[in-house]
């Protein structure tokens, strides 16, 4: 399994390939309170990938390099939007990681067929994968964190979640889904610290040491350094045999 997640690593590296990209069905879970946009891509593979964006980045986010299309041509992948994002809709209901991770079951749950799946989480969205990891061992085969959020770097103030709520909400509007989200930082960052380990199942983590301004601000924000970032990510090992940790000072936080 890890020599399979080291070949989605590279296959979204791969910038060179772009023939053959599939054409993703559109379509909507209706969760009762809200619907969720997703676009997936069926091969009728063995496993199925789900992309977890971060904060503030709808599915798109994915299709960039053509990062699922590569990956669509030999294994089923599914991206979405969590409510409030994209064609999504949302609800009343706070939009903390454990909301998110229910939008996330919803959507493992419509497409999988009984399948394990492979979750590919960028920043806030590694939170997600994992608080699913660790309530659904036994669904899932790997995981993929592109330069993930945690909680031993991210620790935000009020003063950092206003500044960075206000900052949302000027962009996006006060209801969307990632101004709200930005709303639950301070308490999704102690949620996620009172999990226990990752499960036992291979992981990959790829961590950003560029220095660029995107890095360097977000280091003075924490008052943190570069090492601070790759530290917390190490931490993702506990209790994981097959693990691989990957740095690179070529590519900021969107690897």
């Amino acid at each position: 399994m890890f020599s399979f997640l080291i070949g989605l690593l590279l296959m979204s590296c791969n910038k060179d390939d772009e023939a053959n990209a599939q054409s993703f069905q559109k379509d909507f879970i209706d969760l009762g309170t809200h619907k969720i946009a997703t676009y997936s891509i069926e091969t009728n593979s063995n496993y199925l990938v789900v992309f977890e964006s971060g904060l503030g980045d709808d599915h798109s986010v994915w299709q960039t390099k053509k990062v699922a299309e590569k990956i669509g041509k030999d294994i089923s992948v599914v991206l979405y939007d969590r409510g409030g994002y994209g064609k999504s809709t949302i609800d009343n209901n706070v939009r903390n990681v454990e909301r998110l991770t229910l939008e996330l079951e919803a959507v493992v749950n419509k497409f999988a067929n009984g399948r394990k799946v492979i979750l590919v989480g960028h920043s806030l969205g590694g939170l997600i994968i994992r608080d699913y990891a660790i309530k659904n061992p036994n669904k899932t085969a790997g995981l993929l964190f592109v330069d993930p959020s945690h909680e031993h770097y991210n620790q935000p103030t009020q003063e950092i979640e206003d500044i960075i709520y206000n900052a949302f909400k000027s962009s996006y509007g006060v209801n969307s889904g990632a101004t709200r989200e930005v709303r639950e930082l301070i308490e999704d960052f102690a949620y996620i610290s009172s999990l226990p380990n990752l499960p036992d199942i291979p992981v990959v983590v790829l961590t950003s040491m560029k220095q660029d301004q995107s890095n360097n601000t977000s280091d003075q924000t924490y008052n943190k350094i570069r090492q601070d970032w790759y530290d917390a990510h190490e931490l993702l090992k506990n209790g994981v045999t097959d693990f691989t940790h990957i740095q690179t000072t070529a590519s900021g936080h969107y690897i």
